[in-house]
């Protein structure tokens, strides 16, 4: 049997009515520009986006823009874009072709040209979809790593940024001569990530040894928006099985297919500098404050995912619903949860019970496959919002933290006993080489924990769970 054609403009006509995009591509144009178009930002935002547009129609496009690796690009120009999704509901897949990406770049091959699209004053909107290291950020401040390799070359000139502060700044430099305002829109999970992006930007302008940064941190001031956002859709890994069973269902062979749960949320703080797509016709929520909603989702859902990650990898399980599907899964979930929700902020229209019984429905699902390895990446970036903020506050009331404390002795012992993908993965190897209670010591350093770290009857109490 022959292969299947490539997905693409010239194939969609192809498609079954069922797997067709919401909109027809060619009507598009990049009005949003988005940085760091992997995986979760075509499961979430650019359905989100078609959605809408195919509900109000007013050109919302979406150029796409890779970071790193070539994939996505060598995935999605030949298809002109066009991917697809499947959502993995428990009865069975559910499989349909986006049509919102019309055109993708590689941010160090295409340069110039996303340089121009963010100057260019028919793009209104540039999101991002980085993860938390992707910033650059200095973990015991929260400002620009200044002394990282790579902002020192973005700062020193370099003709074409790498970093993503790096772009975004040159593209604001470029786009102060049109006075065109722009929102600028953090998608990944970070405490307070519009402010957090806005900070990082204006410490590279205030460093930069451009003539006009003066000038051009006022107009940022004035005119760049950077609302923050929750965004929350569990989006795992494709797979080459995954890739198949969307050719079996679309009947054309599609190289950048993507998976997602049927979950999705969206929270964006209505504080936009320029027109949007009304994304709430796609089921977002625009709020005054989005803190609430990204609290929760932070300490609840992705701390229960991390402690699943550690503990279930120690437990030789691959998967979120390998680990619920054990004895003691659902357990573990229920008390971290009980232990952490004391710590959240009071608000109107949060309801934290239906919530905790909403993620334990989604952690169950076989049909999601999310893998607790891909969770478990980059634990010293993520534990501090997830675990060390609410069991500060927890700590400080006077309250026991037996389930926090366990926590950190998984993702202690997972740094000593594991390969770890993870920024500090060479200190942190480095740390183990010390007597036990040294080395907890050492790795809480690595968490920007001095506080933790001088605490010996904390660290006792950690070493002592290993």
């Amino acid at each position: 049997m022959s292969a299947p054609e490539r997905l693409s403009r010239a194939t969609w006509g192809a498609l079954p009515p069922r797997c067709r995009p919401l909109v027809d591509p060619r009507e598009l144009r990049p009005r949003i520009v988005h940085l760091g178009i992997g995986a979760f930002h075509r499961a979430h935002q650019a359905v989100c986006t078609e959605t809408a547009e195919a509900r109000h129609s007013a050109g919302w496009g979406i150029a796409g823009v890779s970071q790193r690796s070539r994939a996505v690009v060598d995935a999605l120009r030949p298809q002109d874009g066009l991917y697809s999704l499947t959502v993995r509901q428990p009865e069975g897949p559910l499989t349909r072709v986006v049509g919102s990406v019309v055109e993708v770049l590689h941010a160090a091959d295409d340069g110039a040209r996303l340089t121009e699209l963010i100057a260019a004053p028919d793009v209104s909107v540039v999101t991002t979809t980085v993860t938390e290291k992707g910033y650059r950020r200095d973990p015991a401040g929260g400002g620009l790593a200044l002394d990282d390799p790579q902002v020192r070359s973005d700062l020193a000139g370099a003709p074409v940024p790498v970093t993503v502060i790096g772009q975004l700044a040159t593209g604001l430099r470029a786009r102060r001569h049109t006075g065109a305002p722009l929102s600028v829109v953090p998608c990944d999970n970070m405490a307070d990530n519009g402010r957090g992006v806005r900070r990082l930007v204006l410490d590279f302008v205030a460093a930069s040894g451009w003539r006009d940064r003066d000038r051009l941190l006022e107009w940022i001031d004035a005119a760049v928006a950077f609302p923050a956002t929750v965004v929350d859709r569990i989006v795992p890994a494709t797979t080459a099985a995954d890739r198949e069973r969307a050719a079996a269902q679309l009947g054309l062979w599609d190289a950048g297919a993507v998976t997602g749960e049927p979950f999705l949320q969206w929270v964006l703080q209505d504080t936009f500098a320029a027109d949007r797509p009304r994304w709430e016709s796609a089921g977002a929520q625009l709020v005054d404050d989005v803190t609430p909603y990204q609290v929760m989702k932070l300490r609840l859902l992705n701390g229960a995912h991390s402690l699943l990650a550690y503990l279930g990898l120690a437990a030789g399980c691959e998967t979120v619903a390998d680990v619920m599907a054990t004895a003691w899964g659902e357990p573990v979930v229920r008390a971290y949860a009980a232990e952490v929700a004391p710590s959240l902020t009071p608000a109107a229209g949060l309801d934290v019970d239906t919530y905790v019984e909403s993620l334990l429905t989604r952690f169950a699902n076989p049909a999601v496959q999310h893998r607790i390895r891909q969770i478990a990446t980059d634990g010293s970036l993520k534990i501090p919002e997830r675990w060390l903020a609410p069991l500060r506050e927890l700590r400080a009331a006077g309250a026991a933290t037996p389930v926090l404390t366990r926590a950190l002795a998984a993702w202690a012992r997972h740094t000593r006993d594991q390969d770890v993908d993870d920024p500090a993965a060479d200190r942190l190897r480095q740390a183990w080489r010390l007597p036990p209670t040294d080395a907890v010591r050492a790795v809480l350093g690595e968490l920007g924990a001095p506080d933790l770290a001088d605490d010996g009857e904390f660290v006792a109490e950690v070493a002592g769970k290993l």
